[in-house]
């Protein structure tokens, strides 16, 4: 039987970087920054009542919001920026407010009311929680707002667009796939996650589950799932948490760039290297030195930047009244392509990228 493990602290979130920034970083209170200065079963408010103009004008004068887990994080300092360089192609204003506190829901909150006063055009967040935002949210969208999820999600009925890294199912089962391989198919193995109300870690981690049913995994068994809540010293204690409960484990996976990146730290200098695999999602930047060391085969990730940047067009383009969130309707998001809003109001990046030894050093972010 799986155990989870409740968070052992309260900190941090996300994943990590992206080409060509620079990651320097310091924790700070909830800031602004402006450059003019499992889904619920209802469908996403308003799409099916709304009508679109797919051939309309895009808006100017738009104000989108961005509302990250936490900021100055480096995974959301990269994905927020890259929603940055896509409105200012556009000729919009952007602005990122936020808590310094990954697991802050209440502050997140009280960004979102804030903003609704403020009279943003819309809003793009990435939830600490499925539920908590969604009285904001929806208060936001009576009053003209559009709402836009991105990297986390909400209830479906809480916003128009969940835009997804990739398909949640193919993250979960593929994590489950590339572990699989490493260990021949055998060995009990953990999963470190980030917050427990993670909606995009718990849902990887479902099909994660679904996945290990399959024969080809009759002989690899789930021990337990951790939470290092994106905390880098919380995710290391885990690690070390783990092993020492389970000496017989054979692989960890960690659908967390903090996750994987501390859990690697631990195993390179333990008794444990190359002995126990470790995948997730995690930056070639964060990961070639444990690749090029044996600690790690191989894992995975999307561009960062361009989910922010996909989360900006899509907001543009609820704002402009191009798309309301119905299934089936397309817009245009830049360099990117053209998208289409899949069920839910899902709107999908496309498939991660696997790194390993062989294609590492291609990749700098």
């Amino acid at each position: 039987m799986t155990q989870r493990i409740a968070p052992a602290g309260r900190l941090g979130v996300a994943l990590a970087v992206t080409a060509t920034v620079a990651l320097g970083l310091s924790a700070c209170g909830g800031t602004t920054k402006s450059s003019t200065d499992k889904a619920a079963s209802s469908a996403p408010a308003a799409a099916a009542a709304s009508s679109a103009d797919p051939n309309a004008a895009t808006k100017t004068g738009l104000t989108v919001a961005f509302l990250p887990k936490q900021v100055n994080n480096p995974y959301f300092t990269i994905s927020d920026n890259g929603g940055k360089t896509a409105l200012t192609a556009l000729g919009e204003s952007y602005k990122e407010v936020g808590t310094s506190s990954g697991t802050d829901t209440a502050g997140q909150v009280s960004y979102v009311n804030t903003l609704t006063q403020q009279k943003v055009s819309a809003i793009a967040v990435s939830a600490q929680d499925p539920g908590a935002l969604c009285t904001a949210l929806k208060q936001a969208m009576s009053n003209g707002i559009k709402v836009v999820t991105y990297d986390s999600d909400t209830d479906a009925a809480c916003r128009q667009l969940f835009v997804s890294q990739a398909s949640s199912e193919a993250l979960g089962r593929s994590e489950v796939d590339l572990l699989g391989k490493q260990l021949n198919y055998t060995g009990d193995i953990a999963i470190l996650s980030a917050a427990q109300t993670a909606t995009n870690q718990n849902t990887w981690i479902g099909f994660m589950e679904d996945e290990l049913k399959k024969p080809q995994f009759a002989k690899m068994k789930l021990v337990k799932v951790a939470y290092g809540n994106d905390d880098a010293q919380t995710s290391f204690q885990q690690t070390q948490g783990l092993l020492q409960q389970y000496p017989n484990l054979k692989g960890i996976i960690s659908p967390t760039t903090v996750g994987i990146k501390a859990a690697a730290q631990y195993l390179a200098g333990s008794k444990y290297k190359g002995k126990v695999m470790l995948t997730g999602l995690g930056t070639p930047n964060d990961m070639r030195a444990y690749v090029k060391n044996g600690t790690v085969q191989g894992f995975e990730l999307w561009d960062p930047a361009k989910l922010g940047s996909l989360a900006a067009y899509a907001a543009t383009a609820l704002a402009s009244g191009q798309i309301s969130g119905a299934t089936g309707q397309t817009f245009k998001a830049g360099d990117l392509g053209t998208f289409t809003v899949g069920a839910q109001g899902v709107v999908v990046l496309g498939e991660p990228t696997v790194f390993n030894a062989a294609n590492i050093d291609q990749f700098n972010f």
